[in-house]
């Protein structure tokens, strides 16, 4: 998604930027990155130096140059925009230096003075690998708990391969853990460990595990072989052989986000001949962004508007969806009468959300939850309601980017310091702990 540069390029890049006094490009970062200062040092030939400035402030800086949404983000807020001009390609400028701290192999940090103090941390996602990391800096004691093989969580596993591949990601969660992060993998907690016994034996809980199951149809005929839940597929072309997966004829994607459009236009770049996306209401509803809907337009995937599947047809496996008409009026949608046809398909792929981990969240006992199975934080410190608990990524926002997940760590990984040892962190940490509210060199960074 994002091409790397080349030196010359990012170099002539770099001098375009204005350097912004009150830069809307760092109030637009959930993570609020110095995007002047980082620019500014690979404008004199100092990428490592950049790179430090990214990682400092985004430990998930690598991934996220690849994979955020600048378009609404950082080069969004671009002053250039304002005068009809091509913004800075923040993005590009961030991968090409992040890319030459992974490349040689450099670790941006060290572990601080050890505190004495322990926090395990719930999932090796984003948000447990940016409060990891910053734990670490702060000197206290990490244990990650991850339910599956591999650290990363929606990055390794549930971001399409031509936005970020696996390597890119675990290169990244190994910076984190050679801070001297112990991690524990395969391990569910709640099921194969008791929650009370983390919060026996920690100082402090972080909970970062990722949203649930994918929602149902609710139709018949959605458990036919060729029916997939759409992150479950994207996992499965990630971490398999692709010869695993049967490129099909024809495909049909029910939804319209954002992970929607990653499975179809990976299904295409991987040799699908048809691929459509259906959505009930229009166009302009989807929540996918709207580049990444020109992206699957340019890859020729197909869409049905003002549709909504009433049933998966097949005997032994898929061989169609029958979709229903759908009338828009007021925002409401109601069924238009006789008016289903099918779709002949052997595949369907089900993108229509996902649930928080309402179920087994409501079992850890002093854990506030909100109607939609989210937990309940103090928005300052991210601490729940749990004395010694803190929360963040998708357990709080019912999913959002990788960035926000970076950002809530970090928030959290602070809060959690000044906890377990009723301490400030040194003047050496003053840099990142000024990102956590935007204010860079004691200024305030706006969003203009």
């Amino acid at each position: 998604m994002t091409p790397p540069m080349r030196p010359e390029e990012a170099r002539v890049e770099s001098q375009r930027c204005l350097t912004c006094f009150d830069a809307p490009c760092i109030g637009a970062c959930p993570t609020h990155i110095d995007v002047p200062r980082f620019i500014r040092q690979i404008g004199t030939t100092d990428p490592l130096g950049a790179a430090v400035t990214i990682l400092e402030a985004n430990p998930l800086g690598h991934s996220c140059a690849r994979v955020c949404p600048v378009e609404a983000l950082c080069e969004g807020s671009c002053v250039y925009h304002g005068w009809h001009e091509k913004p800075i390609q923040i993005a590009r400028l961030q991968r090409y230096a992040t890319d030459h701290i992974h490349a040689g192999g450099w670790q941006a940090f060290t572990p601080g003075k050890e505190t004495g103090k322990k926090a395990a941390l719930v999932g090796a996602g984003p948000a447990g690998l940016s409060a990891a990391s910053y734990l670490r800096r702060l000197g206290v004691a990490v244990t990650l708990f991850e339910a599956k093989p591999k650290p990363g969580g929606l990055n390794t596993y549930g971001i399409a391969e031509y936005k970020l591949n696996g390597p890119t990601s675990l290169d990244e969660t190994a910076m984190v853990l050679d801070l001297g992060a112990d991690i524990r993998f395969g391990v569910r907690v709640g099921k194969d460990l008791p929650f009370e016994r983390l919060t026996k034996e920690f100082d402090a809980v972080f909970l970062g595990v990722g949203l649930g199951a994918g929602h149902a149809l609710g139709v018949p005929g959605e458990h036919l072989p060729g029916v997939y839940e759409a992150l479950a597929l994207i996992e499965r072309i990630k971490c398999h052989d692709f010869a695993s997966l049967p490129p099909g004829e024809t495909t049909v994607c029910i939804g319209a986000g954002n992970t929607a459009v990653d499975v179809v236009t990976q299904l295409k770049r991987l040799g699908t001949p048809k691929v459509v996306m259906a959505y009930r209401r229009a166009p302009e509803d989807m929540s996918a962004y709207p580049y990444e809907y020109e992206l699957a337009k340019g890859d020729a995937v197909e869409f049905l508007w003002h549709v909504a599947p009433v049933a998966v047809l097949g005997k032994k496996r898929v061989e169609g969806v029958r979709f229903q008409k759908m009338a828009q009026k007021g925002g409401k949608l109601s069924p238009v009468k006789g008016s289903e046809f099918d779709v002949p398909c052997d595949r369907v792929v089900k993108a229509i959300g996902q649930a928080a981990r309402g179920d087994t969240l409501r079992k850890l006992s002093g854990l506030a939850l909100d109607e939609k199975g989210r937990v309940k934080v103090d928005a300052a410190t991210l601490k729940t309601s749990h004395a010694k608990v803190w929360a963040g990524g998708d357990a709080i926002n019912g999913g959002k980017e990788v960035v926000n997940a970076a950002a809530d760590g970090k928030r959290a990984a602070l809060a959690i310091y000044r906890a377990v040892t009723g301490k400030e962190p040194g003047a050496e940490h003053a840099y990142w702990i000024s990102t956590i509210e935007g204010r860079l060199h004691g200024k305030k960074a706006l969003a203009y």
